[in-house]
């Protein structure tokens, strides 16, 4: 036993969900959960007619390849990608994370012969399904998303 009383050990704060947030005027950056990432992208207007327009597309940039595979995302990219940055980036996400999807279920399937592919096919469908579906609502709110472990083929 010690002669002090006990400290009461001090409250950790919470840390900020990983996301973009404002750093300066007109300017977000990407924080990670612990760190900013060094990532920037200007702010999205607030809302305007011509904003809920992009918005829209970047909705459709993710929900696309449901029905039309990478091809969707690159399409809208090439229509749009010299008048909206939102959708620009949108869109750009969107193929490249597609054709990231696609390199690894070509990868799964060859390794159906040694039965890992199996498992490989159902992880990468799953994840593909769930992080389309949360860079869609992200793309909803205005935010900038970049989707976890994408090759980057196109920017």
């Amino acid at each position: 036993m010690s002669d002090t009383p006990d400290q009461p050990e001090p409250n950790p704060q919470p840390q900020a969900a990983p996301g973009w947030y404002p750093t300066s005027p007109g300017v977000q950056g990407y924080w990670d959960g612990s760190a900013w990432t060094g990532h920037t992208a200007p702010m999205a207007p607030a809302s305007s007619g011509e904003f809920s327009d992009d918005k829209t597309l970047a909705i459709i940039a993710h929900l696309l390849p449901f029905v039309a595979g990478f091809i969707g995302p690159l399409v809208l990219y090439l229509i749009k990608k010299d008048e909206s940055p939102y959708v620009r980036h949108h869109a750009a996400e969107a193929l490249n994370f597609q054709l990231t999807v696609m390199i690894a279920m070509i990868v799964s399937f060859i390794l159906i012969l040694v039965l890992v592919g199996i498992l490989m096919i159902m992880v990468v469908g799953i994840g593909a399904l769930v992080l389309s579906i949360v860079a869609a609502v992200a793309a909803s709110r205005g935010e900038w998303y970049r989707y976890p472990m994408t090759i980057r083929f196109v920017t």
